[in-house]
């Protein structure tokens, strides 16, 4: 099986030692996105819709690199430092995802890598061009 790591340029998470995700043949493993930009600086700060949004568009960045999309995401892993937040997740997934809805697991965390962040996601996907809905 082919194995690539998928890059994006910047990297935010270079500093943290980590990879954006890897993409396994026809699947994409994507790390935890969080509400960070360029050298990892939070944006948002206290705001967990612009940290929210910010998650997705890293998210989406990601999985386009890796050749995919957030239409081909089967998985998420949500990670939220505030459960309250769970009708907005709600919302958020009806804007990033379409029917049928990926598996999803919601988790309320008392911390995440940064006393600042909110909320982190995760993500497995399959390749444009690899997916064939029923």
């Amino acid at each position: 099986m082919n194995v690539s790591q998928i890059t994006v340029t910047p990297d935010p998470y270079a500093p943290f030692r980590l990879s954006q995700g890897f993409r396994a043949g026809d699947l994409l493993f994507i790390s935890g996105q969080a509400a960070i930009v360029d050298r990892g600086k939070i944006v948002g700060v206290g705001d967990f819709d612009a940290q929210a949004a910010q998650a997705f568009r890293n998210l989406e960045r990601v999985l386009r690199a890796g050749g995919s999309s957030l239409a081909n995401v089967i998985k998420v892993t949500i990670f939220l430092r505030d459960m309250a937040n769970f009708p907005k997740i709600v919302e958020l997934r009806g804007r990033y995802f379409t029917p049928p809805y990926p598996a999803d697991t919601i988790v309320e965390v008392s911390s995440l890598y940064s006393p600042d962040a909110l909320i982190e996601i995760e993500a497995i996907a399959v390749a444009d061009g690899a997916i064939e809905r029923r």
